[in-house]
């Protein structure tokens, strides 16, 4: 993600001018009426747990579950943050499936039947009730999302194929020469009995400790029942800055992706947001109420505290909070970071006008 992954987590990256990547996920979940989620980290745990718990877990109807370090969290002072974590050592940074199995002990037992594991880099609009009542119908071992795509990006993902009853048949990750538009959501509901089982059995193996690369072709080649649940609306993987930018621009199209109301309200959430589609100086942008702009906005996304100089054009670009674009500066297909730095996307132009 270039400058703007630098010095922060990649679920907390800002996104739409209203929210964060992860946030996408925890709002479907909200909307799915489930009441808790299970923050499955690994990586500066405790900057992600600070966070999520101010923003999310202020509500009586839904909260992120931090594992063992949850009852630090809960016995906070009110509107504060544990002064001090049990000790707890991570291994070097590894794949998915390595923090399903260093949270084990709080996601299997019990009366749990099923798991849904959903990722935190991914922007979509989604209910998982439906899909978990067909999981359960269908008493696979495994469902997985996901969604037809131009053939020439599949390399990208996860490739997904299916016979004609809609079961699992192939699934190669980020595959060389593709042979199916198909590609996994990197959503998916496992039987929580048959994960357990899948992951000791790789357990301590050679393998990657991912769940694409590792658990789910286990599981095939075991000869699992895998079904397929399709994903038909707007759906976005923001693993590149190129990626971010283009889900960007589709805010604005003149038939957006998703609408400014589908955002999730989380970044300084007491500023109204609105879209322009022609006043003043902006043209066809997500703007905050606190703009301050003496140039011109175009085709853009601008978060709050954002300043435009006079005389400064801006056109296809991201700009994060409290970015200030300088008098007479000349922007163009490009995020502008909270530091005023600027980092190019494709066909970008940085000057003064």
């Amino acid at each position: 993600m270039g400058p703007l992954g630098r010095g922060r987590l990649k679920p907390l990256i800002p996104f739409g001018g209203a929210s964060r990547l992860i946030d996408f996920s925890l709002a479907n979940a909200r909307r799915s009426g489930l009441g808790e989620v299970l923050l499955l980290s690994q990586y500066e745990e405790r900057r992600l747990m600070d966070d999520l718990h101010g923003v999310w877990n202020r509500g009586r109807d839904f909260s992120v579950h931090f594992g063992p370090y949850n009852h630090a969290y809960r016995t906070a002072p009110a509107g504060g943050l544990p002064t001090a974590l049990p000790d707890r050592t991570w291994p070097a940074e590894r794949g998915t499936a390595d923090a399903l199995i260093g949270k084990a002990a709080h996601i299997f037992g019990g009366d749990r039947t099923e798991v849904l594991v959903l990722h935190a880099d991914h922007v979509y609009r989604f209910d998982y009730g439906p899909m978990i009542r067909r999981h359960r119908a269908s008493k696979a071992a495994l469902t997985v999302s996901y969604q037809r795509i131009d053939r020439r990006y599949v390399h990208l993902f996860g490739m997904v194929e299916f016979d004609v009853d809609g079961n699992l048949t192939g699934f190669v990750e980020k595959p060389e020469e593709p042979t199916s538009d198909l590609v996994f959501a990197a959503f998916c509901v496992f039987d929580a009995a048959v994960l357990h089982r899948y992951l000791e059995l790789l357990d301590g193996t050679a393998w990657q400790h991912d769940i694409s690369r590792d658990v789910i072709p286990a599981m095939l080649a075991g000869g699992e029942r895998i079904k397929g649940y399709p994903v038909t609306g707007y759906w976005a993987d923001i693993g590149t800055v190129e990626r971010y930018h283009r889900a960007h621009r589709s805010l604005v199209a003149p038939s957006p992706s998703m609408r400014l109301a589908e955002l999730p309200l989380t970044v300084r959430p007491a500023v109204g947001r609105r879209f322009v589609a022609a006043s003043g100086g902006v043209r066809q942008s997500i703007v905050p109420a606190d703009l301050v702009n003496e140039g011109l906005l175009c085709r853009s996304i601008a978060f709050p505290g954002v300043r435009i100089g006079a005389g400064a054009s801006v056109h296809d670009c991201v700009l994060l909070p409290g970015a200030v674009v300088p008098d007479g500066c000349r922007v163009e297909s490009a995020i502008v970071l909270e530091d005023g730095s600027v980092q190019p996307c494709d066909d970008a132009v940085v000057g003064v006008s």
